[in-house]
């Protein structure tokens, strides 16, 4: 996840410094196409300078939700950027700024949930050692599961059990992934529109009618708009900064998702997993013992 937002990021860098240069945008995405690993610079560079937005949306099919969602708000800035008559390289190397803001929140993430993802794996294959326990002791615990009633039994309480753990595990996890992926996107392309000069509500218009066309969400801009207005000061410093502030706010949520998830992976062991070890590992090997005990009179 995080390696895609961050591949984003350096081609839209790339992007600003050969416009910055005095490249020509399709030159310039020719440029950044070669060695890319996304088809999106190639079918960018076919297209030309007014259908490059188009062109990035269309190509922008693959990959994981925040790399396609990164995609789109880079169509979405070149058509803000182009119809404010905003500066595309300032543009861009802004937006390619909040996109590595957002892959190191989503590499922090990323660690912060590798504990709790390899604890779940562990603890998913305890019933798998009770049974191997039963056969490295000397008995059949394994021939008692497939070949006798209570085995039967023990057996489709057990995956029943574990079947149910797993679809708990997984439900966990992905509550503890952020729902925007992309969050302060709307007043990052906001701050583009209004860098071009423009009334602000016009900026606004352009925001929105980008965030429709593009599939971007975009939220109440009017609250910091306002602030600019009675404070008298630039509308693009309050827009990056509420930008980075949610960013912040967002990374913060996910971390303490992460470290709550420690806590709520108890249930499925304590409810799910454990009794499934009983069932497959430790009741076979009660059957097994009392069965070869009783079979020596």
């Amino acid at each position: 996840m995080t390696d895609s937002l961050a591949e984003v990021a350096a081609i839209t860098h790339r992007l600003a410094v050969l416009l910055a240069a005095g490249v020509a945008p399709v030159s310039a995405w020719r440029h950044v196409a070669v060695g890319a690993m996304s088809a999106v610079p190639a079918a960018a560079a076919a297209s030309g300078p007014a259908g490059i937005p188009g062109a990035i949306v269309a190509a922008a099919t693959s990959g994981d939700a925040p790399a396609r969602e990164a995609w789109r708000g880079l169509a979405a800035a070149w058509a803000v950027a182009t119809d404010a008559g905003a500066p595309l390289a300032p543009s861009l190397t802004s937006y390619a700024g909040s996109l590595r803001a957002l892959a190191d929140a989503q590499r922090d993430v990323r660690v912060a949930l590798a504990g709790p993802r390899s604890t779940a794996r562990i603890v998913m294959v305890l019933p798998a050692i009770g049974v191997l326990f039963g056969l490295a002791l000397g008995f059949n615990t394994l021939g008692v599961l497939l070949t006798t009633p209570p085995g039967w039994m023990c057996l489709a309480a057990g995956a029943a059990l574990m079947l149910l753990a797993r679809y708990w595990t997984r439900r966990l996890l992905a509550s503890a992934l952020a729902s925007d992926t992309t969050p302060g996107l709307d007043h990052d392309l906001a701050a583009i529109a209004v860098s071009g000069g423009g009334a602000l509500d016009r900026a606004v218009a352009a925001v929105r009618e980008a965030g429709a066309n593009y599939g971007i969400a975009v939220g109440d801009l009017d609250a910091t708009l306002d602030l600019s207005r009675r404070a008298g000061v630039p509308a693009g410093d309050l827009l990056r900064g509420e930008a980075e502030e949610r960013r912040r706010a967002a990374r913060a949520d996910a971390q303490e998702r992460a470290a709550a998830l420690s806590v709520r992976l108890m249930l499925p062991l304590g409810l799910c997993v454990l009794p499934a070890f009983m069932a497959l590992g430790v009741l076979p090997l009660l059957i097994a013992v009392v069965s070869s005990t009783v079979g020596t009179f």
